[in-house]
């Protein structure tokens, strides 16, 4: 069984504990500590390893997949982030999330790499980077709602901007692509006790190669973490997020995956 098939059935299974639990009207008075807010804002860190390959054609001239890692000698980063969470009522939330991540960084080429139809020899020294924006825009509902957990649906629009590049002393060659993505996805909370609660989401998109000419590719954002509650307005969250993308057009294409570990602190309002 995969990694996402057991993140799915165990869901499931949770979800049904909370579904068949008391169906009393949870009051405020019985959510668990840091659950009754109307606005909430997370600041946070992460150190997530990279894989990140790239190959863009030019001239009629076909790119070497590159690895941005073993080729050009990328390496861990800690990036900062902010989410936000707006909740006008207790089952509905507005998400808002900005991460800014980027890697630059100076090696010599131990192969020969083909890059927007310029070839960079053994041996020569170039200079990378990569940037990947990545804002989160979205509505959440909570289908399932009970004093010690709950179980949501998520809409949302994932707007990526990632730019990759290549420079020597001769020039610089890029790639870019940006735009919004739609994606849809869930989230399952359970609060074991009051002031600790661990939470799983998971959103994303498929989209398949016959449906746009010439396109293709995948966006999943998987993120689990516990929450720790201290008091109702401030608490801190550890958790590991991996987000994975994979895109194709007749000319590029592109493999992203960043997964590690982050800890953020939580105000709440």
């Amino acid at each position: 069984m995969s990694h996402r098939h057991r993140i799915l059935v165990t869901a499931c299974y949770l979800t049904a504990l909370l579904t068949i639990a008391s169906p009393a009207a949870t009051q405020p008075s019985d959510l668990p500590t840091g659950e009754s807010y109307h606005m909430e804002i997370l600041g946070g860190l992460w150190t997530p390893t990279p894989e990140i390959s790239i190959a863009s054609d030019a001239f009629g001239i076909s790119g070497t997949d590159i690895d941005f890692v073993n080729d050009l000698g990328i390496g861990s980063e800690r990036f900062g982030e902010l989410r936000l969470r707006l909740r006008p009522g207790r089952k509905h939330r507005f998400r808002i999330d900005y991460l800014p991540i980027s890697y630059s960084t100076q090696a010599v080429l131990k192969r020969r790499l083909v890059f927007r139809g310029i070839a960079y020899d053994i041996g020569k020294q170039v200079s990378s980077a990569f940037s990947w924006t990545a804002w989160r825009l979205g509505y959440e509902y909570d289908v399932v709602h009970r004093s010690h957990g709950y179980f949501g649906v998520i809409i949302e629009a994932k707007y990526t901007d990632v730019e990759a590049s290549l420079a020597t002393p001769d020039g610089r060659e890029f790639t870019r692509a940006r735009g919004p993505i739609p994606a849809i996805g869930a989230v399952l909370r359970i609060s074991p006790v009051p002031f600790l609660s661990v939470t799983a989401e998971v959103s994303g998109i498929r989209l398949p190669s016959n449906l746009l000419e010439n396109y293709s590719g995948e966006y999943v954002d998987v993120d689990v973490y516990g929450t720790l509650n201290f008091i109702k307005q401030f608490g801190i969250q550890v958790g590991y997020r991996s987000l994975d993308l994979n895109v194709s057009s007749d000319q590029e294409s592109g493999a992203f995956k960043l997964e590690g570990l982050y800890m953020g602190t939580l105000l709440r309002f």
